[in-house]
């Protein structure tokens, strides 16, 4: 049996990359609002878009900005509890999956931060979010269980093995 990585280790490193993502994101949103507002993105006619295009990319990369945001608030105010065994997933629950080939994946219920891949203790964790198609399915969920799931690759049966 795989040792478990600390879950306040998954969330502060999960954190960090949020916040070097929302870093970087800033300052692109600065740049572009700074293009959108600049002298050479003015129309030189009727059809000329580019100031308009400029002002779509600043408003598009301030939403995600605002988005990022939001999801550090919540990873902040989030603290992931140990479970009991036998207990079903909820938010917090670290989970091993195994798929139809034997292959086990580890996977991090949290609220924010969903998709992100990290490397905590020689384990490859995959943050997933409650509300993707997969948190869905296993909100609820015990060890021992099977359940069907369509992925870009087809339809696959995955094993709940682990719940921690």
């Amino acid at each position: 049996m795989r040792s478990a990585p600390k879950k306040d280790e998954i969330v502060a490193q999960l954190r960090a990359r949020l916040e070097e993502q929302l870093e970087a994101l800033t300052a692109s949103q600065q740049a572009s609002q700074a293009g959108a507002a600049h002298e050479e993105t003015r129309a030189e006619d009727p059809k000329d878009m580019r100031s308009t295009e400029a002002s779509y990319l600043a408003r598009g990369l301030a939403d995600r900005v605002g988005d990022l945001q939001t999801q550090l608030v919540a990873l902040a105010r989030f603290t992931p509890v140990a479970l009991a065994p036998g207990a079903a997933i909820v938010p917090g629950a670290l989970i091993d999956l195994e798929d139809e080939d034997g292959e086990e994946t580890t996977h991090f219920l949290v609220p924010a931060g969903g998709g992100e891949k990290l490397r905590v203790e020689n384990t490859t964790i995959h943050a997933l979010s409650p509300t993707s198609p997969l948190g869905q399915e296993l909100v609820g969920r015990e060890v021992d269980e099977d359940f069907e799931l369509e992925l870009p690759r087809g339809r696959t049966t995955l094993t709940i093995v682990r719940v921690r």
